[in-house]
């Protein structure tokens, strides 16, 4: 979206219900536990490779929202989002597991609370 056509009401509004879908699938994986996420197995490499993959779906609709629409949250980092999301994308191979984990548990869950959104 360029910053001189403004976004339709109802494109925001599907990618805010498409960023609750995503806080019900972080819901899900962290309630597999930290044990299953960082487990050295297929599942454990497959619920990280998911979490991260997530984690870019959420910063792709932060960096698609309007700037009134983060304007009108100024205690979200949004820029945070952002930086997580370009590690996971470029530097794989720092992403560290733990913080992975934890945003899943409680950070997507958090925005999405504070967003106003149902998961």
């Amino acid at each position: 979206m360029t910053p001189d056509r403004p976004v339709p009401h109802e494109r925001v509004r599907d990618w805010l219900d498409d960023f609750a879908g995503f806080g019900a699938d972080a819901d899900y994986m962290a309630g597999l536990g930290r044990e299953a996420y960082l487990a050295d197995s297929a599942q454990g490499r497959l619920l990280r490779n998911a979490g991260e993959r997530l984690l870019i779906k959420v910063a792709t609709i932060v960096e698609r929202l309007p700037e009134e629409f983060k304007a009108a949250y100024p205690d979200v980092e949004w820029s945070n989002i952002n930086r997580l999301r370009n590690l996971v994308a470029h530097q794989y191979d720092k992403v560290n597991d733990d913080l992975m984990f934890a945003t899943l548990r409680r950070d997507i869950p958090a925005l999405i609370e504070r967003l106003g959104l149902s998961v």
